[in-house]
């Protein structure tokens, strides 16, 4: 495997990709989310959406605007963890952005062997594999690019894909918790 580097060392491929940015989404919370000025709103049960100061909903207006593809598949557990109902309500705004944002029960993710780690999968032949420790923190990622590991990431990639559901479509399916 090799040596484990922060997430800001890869940031270099969310712009220069050049066709396709792929996301698996695995964990139950992240601590990222909570540490987000959205989570204190979304405890109130106040809605939000797009923002068009946000780095990240400014590079995938600016990415896809240029032909490119953001994606990603959320997992879900039955029911939904809060942390997942976060991520249901902030997908819109990355949906908005430009993004197609996309959510598989986890059992079904199961049923299909897809791994239970996060990646980033670009172009088809890079993948920025996260390490999560128990309370959700990002401690740094993998950047793989070997045969085998592209291939299995495309190969999850598709399968997952295939499945996931979109995010308005699956929103309108999850009982709300209120």
């Amino acid at each position: 495997m090799p040596n484990l580097v922060s997430f800001e060392d890869v940031s270099h491929f969310f712009e220069n990709f050049k066709h396709t940015a792929w996301r698996l989404e695995t964990q139950r919370a992240y601590a990222s989310d909570l540490a987000s000025p959205n989570w204190p709103r979304f405890q109130r049960g106040e809605t939000f959406g797009y923002s068009p100061d946000s780095p990240w909903h400014v590079n995938v207006r600016e990415q896809t605007m240029q032909g490119k593809r953001f994606e990603r598949v959320r997992l879900v557990d039955q029911p939904p963890t809060e942390g997942q109902r976060f991520l249901l309500a902030s997908g819109l705004g990355n949906v908005e952005a430009g993004e197609d944002v996309r959510n598989l029960y986890r059992s079904d993710a199961e049923r299909m062997g897809l791994p239970e780690y996060d990646f980033w999968l670009f172009d088809s032949r890079s993948v920025v594999k996260f390490v999560i420790d128990n309370a959700g923190r990002t401690l740094g990622v993998h950047v793989l690019e070997d045969a085998e590991s592209v291939v299995h990431a495309c190969q999850v990639r598709d399968a997952a894909w295939h499945h996931a559901v979109p995010t308005r479509e699956f929103q309108a399916q999850v009982p709300s918790s209120v």
